[in-house]
């Protein structure tokens, strides 16, 4: 039994809470450039591409916004676009709208950085093509926090028309607050089976593992403080995300991976669930 994810593993659908479900709708479609794919009173699914739920908003009762690095939990969920020109038309948009905008060359990846109403942390990015990523000596990727070319990404959007997220667009990663990145680890890498592809633990305190040699389809950072409590459960933060592999013969050797390390798991559907040592569900299911 092969004790690493499948090499095509991708992740699927975040859910995140919310405390007011309209407001946060007006932002993930006006800003973000989301469409909703359905909703009721309290939930929403928002889609890209008109098919496929990549975001879903639950508004929770007396919510309470979580302050920032406040507790173990999300610290962004990453929009990946298809193209640089995609990137530049979500820059010229988030200017315009006047939001305040984080960025970054991590040299895999050009990144912008935004929070939703709740303080939910979401980065929207470019890859570069795999070719151009580099290694180093112990195989690890190379990544950095160097400043954006905002005039090049700029340029690359001139002329053209905003018209939201473009087909295409997919959950690139997710970067999380934990109490322990030793448990943590634990939990990612041995049970589920994600691969290690940058290990920053002793230089700033954060891990960035994933599949198929992806730079990172899981970010881990102790940021909020060792230890760092779970989010309340009425508190804003994310509730699930999903990992997705190939197939059913992938998903039976994932579970039983999990389940040799004692984690408990719950099969709804079709789909397995577990919870992470911060308190995070998660969602393991088959792509066929």
């Amino acid at each position: 039994m092969a004790n690493k994810l499948h090499a095509d593993t991708r992740l699927g659908e975040v859910k995140l809470r919310v405390s007011n479900l309209e407001r946060s709708l007006k932002f993930y479609e006006e800003i973000v450039g989301l469409r909703v794919l359905s909703r009721t009173e309290r939930i929403a699914e928002l889609t890209a591409d008109g098919r496929t739920p990549l975001l879903v908003l639950e508004e929770v009762p007396n919510a309470t916004i979580t302050p920032l690095r406040s507790s173990s939990g999300l610290y962004h969920f990453a929009i990946l676009l298809p193209t640089r020109k995609d990137l530049g038309l979500s820059l010229r948009r988030l200017m315009d709208a006047g939001v305040k905008i984080g960025q970054a060359d991590h040299l895999v990846s050009e990144a912008l950085y935004i929070s939703d109403p709740d303080l939910n942390g979401i980065e929207i990015y470019r890859d570069r093509p795999r070719e151009q990523w580099e290694y180093d000596a112990q195989g690890f990727v190379k990544m950095a926090t160097d400043p954006i070319d905002w005039e090049g990404l700029l340029a690359e959007a001139k002329g053209s028309e905003w018209n939201g997220l473009p087909e295409g667009t997919v959950i690139g990663h997710v970067h999380f607050h934990v109490g322990d990145l030793h448990k943590s680890k634990q939990f990612y890498c041995d049970a589920i089976g994600f691969e290690v592809e940058a290990d920053l633990m002793r230089q700033m305190g954060a891990l960035f593992i994933g599949a198929g040699r992806y730079h990172h389809h899981m970010g881990l950072n102790i940021w909020a403080g060792a230890g760092a409590p779970p989010v309340k459960p009425n508190g804003t933060g994310i509730e699930h995300f999903t990992i997705i592999v190939p197939n059913a013969a992938e998903l039976e050797a994932t579970v039983q991976r999990v389940k040799r390390l004692g984690i408990e798991l719950e099969l709804r559907d079709s789909s397995w669930w577990t919870k992470d040592p911060n308190g995070i569900a998660v969602q393991l299911r088959a792509a066929v």
